[in-house]
């Protein structure tokens, strides 16, 4: 009987992890309540660890729990004397006339990803709710991962909903010309919480949400099959996690050059690279793609001194054109360095210095450092390393720099 309620309890966990983001975007279709949406789907997956172990795993249990939730509902609502007007009040419920109708939407979640990522919503707001709605983390999980106390994410929340009824906003998929823009915001979020969960020393909480920003990133693909940007994002997450485990040792940050290749994960690199090709044959390069692409030129090269750095600086002057930052225009002085001389990228790095737009950014004397070095101007670069250790925000970034800095002589107390 125990292993009977194991198999229950990890197929109720796997349907959560498959089916929570579609039931919740489904039940708030149905009744424009978010928090009577969250509150039937949590029922159902109660009902269902009651249930399945006497009457067996259903065939398909995202059915299963779609109609146990959609009663729950209908029965919550049939007890509020006011539920059928609530209904007909809600702005979430308002549809535009040019929306297409219900069965043209492949995926109710593809409503709720556009709805949590509404640019009316503070960008926190936007991330919060996402990974509330669709990931279906706690209000606890999500405050741990991002260090806020529970109830100021709680709080967080509840104003997200609140902004959702009271704007008005629709609960639709904008219309096309609106697409573009409004499908950057969702990107930028589910980056976001990649690269939360991408730090070298967080904890399991944070880490966790790299995994649930590449699910959510294949989510958005299967729904938008013709947009080649959410691919491209895809692509990049991959690549970027093929490398995790190779990024940090005995608790330092190990740069790229000297990380070890062979433990890379060569499925996820293959999987980058493939999902990458598919976008590219759009030919409606976006950012991602173009991000992606620089980190193909690095996962694919059998090793460092193999790398296509006059690609990969070709690749960021094409980013620059794109999504023109001081931190691309930095990333694209290494490259030009390491593709045509220190010299070439020193001068884009001092131009970059006198433009004082990175001040503070620990990496603009840390570049600067390492390409003082390799030139041989040794007292200038032990100069531009004690500048980037105390701005730097990690502890294995400011174990390596001080590494560096022993490397020349000087101490880093």
């Amino acid at each position: 009987m125990t292993g009977r309620h194991g198999e229950v309890t990890a197929a109720v966990e796997a349907a959560y992890r498959d089916e929570w983001g579609q039931l919740v975007a489904t039940l708030i279709g149905l009744t424009g309540d978010w928090d009577l949406a969250e509150d039937c789907a949590q029922e159902a997956f109660a009902a269902a660890l009651a249930t399945w172990p006497r009457d067996g795993v259903p065939h398909r249990p995202g059915a299963w729990l779609t109609t146990a939730a959609r009663h729950r509902a209908t029965d919550r609502l049939r007890r509020d004397a006011t539920g059928a007007a609530k209904l007909r009040q809600l702005a979430v419920l308002e549809r535009d006339p040019a929306e297409p109708p219900v069965e043209e939407i492949p995926d109710d979640r593809l409503r709720l990803i556009f709805t949590c990522c509404h640019p009316a919503l503070p960008f926190d707001a936007r991330v919060a709710l996402t990974l509330r709605t669709l990931a279906g983390l706690t209000t606890a999980e999500i405050a741990r991962a991002f260090l806020t106390a529970e109830p100021t994410m709680a709080q967080r929340l509840v104003r997200a909903k609140r902004k959702i009824a009271e704007a008005g906003i629709p609960y639709r998929v904008p219309p096309a010309e609106a697409l573009p823009q409004r499908l950057a915001a969702v990107l930028a979020v589910l980056y976001l919480i990649f690269n939360e969960g991408y730090d070298e020393e967080q904890l399991d909480a944070r880490r966790a949400l790299t995994a649930e920003a590449i699910r959510l990133a294949r989510v958005l693909c299967r729904l938008l099959p013709a947009e080649p940007e959410p691919a491209g994002l895809l692509a990049l997450m991959l690549l970027h996690e093929a490398r995790r485990t190779t990024r940090t040792a005995d608790g330092m940050l190990v740069p790229l050059e000297r990380q070890d290749r062979s433990a890379w994960d060569a499925a996820a690199i293959a999987e980058g690279v493939a999902v990458l090709d598919r976008a590219l044959v759009s030919r409606r390069t976006g950012p991602y793609q173009v991000q992606a692409a620089i980190a193909a030129c690095h996962a694919t090269a059998p090793e460092a001194a193999s790398t296509d750095w006059p690609q990969i600086a070709a690749l960021y002057g094409t980013l620059l054109r794109l999504a023109p930052s001081p931190v691309v225009a930095l990333n694209r002085a290494v490259a030009v360095a390491m593709a045509d001389g220190v010299a070439a990228g020193l001068a884009l790095v001092d131009e970059l210095a006198a433009a004082g737009t990175l001040a503070g950014y620990h990496l603009l004397p840390a570049t600067r450092a390492d390409l003082l070095r390799r030139a041989g101007r040794t007292d200038e670069a032990r100069r531009a390393y004690r500048e980037a250790l105390p701005l730097a925000p990690t502890a294995p970034e400011r174990r390596y720099l001080a590494a560096r800095l022993a490397e020349l002589g000087d101490s880093a107390t």
